[in-house]
């Protein structure tokens, strides 16, 4: 009998270990994460526009045009030095989308030429000073093959590389927020093919990697630092012409009422003398 019950007690541990299993996990299993590429919607064609989603509802947006510049070998003419030539790759509007979402951290990741381009942007979202909450871009990945011909031609020694960011931290955006930037932001990239610099491009952005309230629309925009310079410099001339304009106006009604005051004071003889006389 004792040896029947400590099976029975045994078992029971398992089923309700399993049951505590089940529902830690439960979440991971009904949370399906899916990509889409809703670039078709663009009127820019060098801009794609791309999503993912968890469980129909969209929880990370990525709207930009990107161009990458990758440095590649090949072989001089006479068979013995190396020449350093630039490869550029614009992101295509029909790469393949896949990605994860959580509350801190998400990424998405874009592949197009049958995954012998893939680019992996990761986001965070952090408390700074103040207890003020923000997001940002974290790192960024790109992987290449060198063996692909349409943008490496003639690599020496193709192969496969990858090119990454290191202590990143760019976008920063206020948490509930969109990321906004109509002007060319730059990343560096360090690849594994003899630490040569690869160089992400990126103009004309709406990026929103977390706190999407509405399906497959941004929330409020941030705009970067460059679009407010760029739009303060544009409005300068305008500001200061207004002042200029307003300071002449002052300094002709000043003038006129000193004129129309002058005018009604009674004038005196210059000539005194014949005053004495009298």
């Amino acid at each position: 009998m004792e040896l029947l019950s400590g099976v029975r007690t045994s078992e029971s541990a398992r089923v309700l270990l399993l049951w505590v299993l089940g529902l830690l996990f439960r979440p991971m299993v009904l949370a399906e994460q899916e990509g889409e590429n809703l670039s078709g919607l663009s009127t820019n064609p060098d801009k794609g526009i791309f999503a993912v989603r968890e469980n129909g509802t969209t929880c990370l947006m990525v709207e930009f045009a990107v161009r990458l510049t990758v440095p590649f070998d090949v072989l001089a003419l006479n068979g013995i030095d190396l020449i350093t030539e630039q490869a550029y790759l614009p992101l295509p509007r029909g790469a393949e989308i896949e990605g994860k979402c959580a509350s801190t951290e998400s990424e998405i990741h874009i592949s197009w030429k049958d995954n012998a381009y893939t680019l992996h942007i990761y986001f965070i979202k952090e408390f700074r000073d103040k207890g003020v909450e923000v997001w940002k871009v974290s790192k960024v990945q790109f992987f290449y093959d060198t063996a692909e011909t349409t943008h490496f031609i003639n690599a020496y020694n193709p192969g496969k590389h990858t090119a990454s960011t290191h202590r990143l931290s760019a976008l920063v955006t206020p948490a509930g927020q969109s990321y906004v930037c109509a002007a060319q932001q730059t990343l560096t990239l360090i690849s594994t093919d003899h630490q040569k610099g690869v160089t992400l491009s990126m103009y004309d952005i709406q990026i929103q990697p977390f706190d999407i309230t509405s399906d497959f629309i941004f929330s409020e925009p941030y705009k970067c630092i460059t679009d407010q310079r760029e739009r303060l410099e544009e409005a300068l001339p305008f500001v200061l012409g207004f002042i200029l304009g307003l300071i002449i106006v002052i300094t002709l009604t000043v003038y006129h009422f000193h004129l129309k005051l002058t005018a009604q004071q009674p004038q005196l003889p210059r000539d005194r003398s014949m005053y004495k006389n009298m």
